[in-house]
């Protein structure tokens, strides 16, 4: 490796924060220095401590490799800091709020309710901190060397990190560099996002008030989640969605039950909607569109939350130099996170895959494996779970009963209602369908769609049944305690054979 730091770089790590590691820094603490260049010297660098990221660091780590990472904001990224960890905190205070409305169905009289947004932001701020706090310490447990700041590759396994904050950049070297850069809200130019007026997700998550009237851009799982909350607070929401229905990516049941719920609750959308232009004026916004009819409609509000999609974060990062290909904005790896320049793999959102952050870190453990020399499967993006937190909750993975029967499957459908659940009409949350998706000739699970009180919570079953090609003979030979909720998965399974018992 012949690259070397510019002039006024320092090539060295700072001696002083290697306590932090518990490591000696009178002795160097075994930081590896290259001692052709002088820079710090390691077998895996990772640019990005988000939930990709930093598993790939201790990960790597575990593995017996000497492994840095970069991050130039907190870490946990956008997910414990800005997305999936806030949100729910948020949502946790929501379904608090409402169960409290719902007092009387339970033999509780309250007087007048009141509530206070902010707190419930400040909460979820404290639920942030808290996790941020103990990916800080598994780092360090597990001895990653972290630099704080923005890296940037240079090309043969060197990296510039760039402090955020104007002062001197430090250089590092890596064999191997993982990208975990993640992605951000995707801009679309009629959509003018200014942060105040018309918000994405990462100024809508710390918004401290919550207003008269909003309207939401998009009616996939940010969308749908935000017009939970802000619904149970007391605005008036309204969800525009350019495709036929709420959730699209769903089973088309799933999104069925999801518009009767919201309709039921007076939460309004508009699916086979298209945004021409948002005019803001005097702190208001004026959203013009196309309803699913071709007329024109216009949507007066006080917010605008545009929730349509990601872009990876691929510029200024110096993937040009490292020899590293994008398509459509977004880093292009093979079936072991490798990309096109060898030695740097990518990870995580900014490869386009699938945007969860539980992906991204099962994609971090595969890079940090194949580096190290681990034997590791490769993932199965139709198989992986996905969840998404309104009420109900939504949960499902693999094949939807539409795209088995268009990947040319023989399939049983096995259904089975909440309205039939002993535990779900105990806990007053009804509402809901288990529906499995299975192939007629062998049994074979190819899908699960749920969508109830708690149905995430169902989704480590069923992944567990598939992943050990399990059936739905199997799932329904099962014995369930009695009552749960997950109940509903073996009566399912045994609608899928004609032999359901309670429904």
């Amino acid at each position: 490796m012949s690259w070397a730091a510019p002039e006024g770089i320092s090539g060295g790590y700072a001696w002083g924060r290697l306590p932090l590691l518990g490591l000696d820094a009178e002795r160097g603490g075994g930081l590896p220095i290259y001692e052709e260049t002088g820079l710090a010297d390691f077998d895996v660098a990772v640019i990005g401590a988000g939930p990709g990221g930093y598993v790939a660091a201790i990960r790597a780590a575990q593995l017996g490799l000497r492994t840095a990472i970069v991050e130039d904001d907190n870490v946990g990224g956008v997910c414990l800091n800005w997305g999936c960890i806030p949100s729910k905190a948020l949502l946790r205070n929501a379904e608090a709020l409402d169960i409290i409305r719902r007092a009387d169905e339970f033999g509780v009289s309250v007087g007048e309710i009141s509530y206070d947004y902010g707190k419930a932001i400040d909460r979820s701020r404290d639920v942030v901190r808290r996790l941020t706090s103990g990916v800080g310490y598994l780092l360090r447990k597990n001895g990653v060397q972290r630099f704080d700041g923005r890296g940037v590759l240079q090309g043969d396994g060197a990296i510039l990190v760039q402090d955020a904050d104007g002062g001197e950049a430090q250089a590092l070297s890596a064999d191997n560099i993982i990208i975990a850069t993640g992605a951000r809200s995707r801009r679309i130019p009629n959509i003018p996002v200014d942060g105040e007026t018309v918000l994405t997700s990462r100024e809508a998550i710390v918004l401290r008030e919550v207003p008269e009237s909003i309207v939401i851009v998009g009616g996939g799982a940010i969308g749908v989640e935000f017009a939970e909350v802000y619904h149970s607070y007391g605005a008036e929401v309204t969800i525009v969605e350019l495709l036929p229905r709420l959730v699209p990516l769903e089973d088309e049941e799933i999104s069925a039950q999801l518009e009767q719920a919201f309709r039921r609750r007076g939460i309004d959308f508009m699916t086979s909607a298209s945004v021409r232009r948002i005019d803001v004026g005097d702190g208001e916004a004026a959203v013009r569109l196309i309803d699913g009819e071709g007329a024109e409609v216009t949507l007066e509000c006080d917010k605008v939350l545009a929730a349509v999609g990601i872009e990876g974060n691929v510029d200024g990062i110096g993937l040009d130099a490292a020899g590293v290909s994008c398509e459509r904005g977004f880093i292009v790896v093979d079936d072991y996170m490798r990309t096109s320049a060898p030695g740097v793999y990518a990870i995580g959102d900014v490869t386009g895959k699938l945007p969860l952050a539980h992906v991204a870190s099962a994609q971090g453990v595969l890079a940090a494996e194949t580096i190290a020399g681990v034997d590791s499967p490769t993932l199965d993006y139709s198989l992986m779970p996905r969840a998404t937190y309104c009420r109900p909750q939504i949960a499902s993975f693999g094949l939807t009963e539409r795209q088995a029967i268009d990947a040319g499957y023989s399939v049983n459908i096995g259904k089975f209602p909440l309205t039939a659940s002993g535990k779900a009409l105990a806990m007053g949350e009804a509402q809901g369908l288990v529906k499995l998706v299975a192939d007629a000739e062998v049994g074979e699970l190819l899908g699960a769609h749920m969508i109830g009180a708690e149905a995430t919570e169902l989704l480590g079953e069923v992944g567990m049944s598939r992943l050990l090609e399990g059936t739905t003979t199997e799932l329904g030979w099962l014995v369930h305690p009695h009552p749960t909720i997950s109940e509903a998965i073996k009566e399912a399974a045994l609608a899928a054979e004609g032999q359901a018992i309670h429904f």
